[in-house]
C-alpha cells in the first residue's frame, strides 16, 4: 500500500504490554484507511482473529493492536504533531529535584 517513513521500535524488556511499535504514515486520509484496512485483512489471513482498531471512521490516526505488535498509521501533520518515535525511543527523564 505504499505506507511512508516506516519505522519499527523493539520495545522487548522494556514494555509489559507489546514487543513492537510500528509507525507509518499515508498520504491523506484514504490512504491512512486503506493502509489499516489492508493490514487488518492480512492479519486475520495471519490466524490473528480480531485485531483491535481504533480511528478507522476519522482515518487521521489508526491504531491496530494485534498482540505483541501495535502499529500506528498517521497523516503526516497528525504524525508530526504526536512524534510517538520520540516519545519511545527516549528514556525516562530524571525527576528534578528542587
Amino acid at each position: 500500500m505504499k505506507a511512508e517513513e516506516t519505522v519499527t521500535i523493539d520495545l522487548r524488556g522494556k514494555s509489559a504490554m507489546f514487543d513492537y511499535v510500528v509507525v507509518t504514515s499515508g498520504r491523506a486520509n484514504r490512504h491512512v484507511g486503506a493502509i489499516a484496512e489492508n493490514v487488518v485483512k492480512a492479519l486475520k489471513q495471519a490466524g490473528i482473529a480480531a485485531p483491535h482498531v481504533e480511528g478507522l471512521p476519522n482515518c487521521d490516526w489508526v491504531l491496530i493492536d494485534s498482540g505483541d505488535v501495535v502499529l500506528h498509521v498517521f497523516r503526516p501533520e497528525v504524525r508530526e504533531f504526536y512524534n510517538l518515535e520520540r516519545l519511545w525511543t527516549q528514556g525516562p527523564s530524571p525527576a528534578k529535584t528542587l
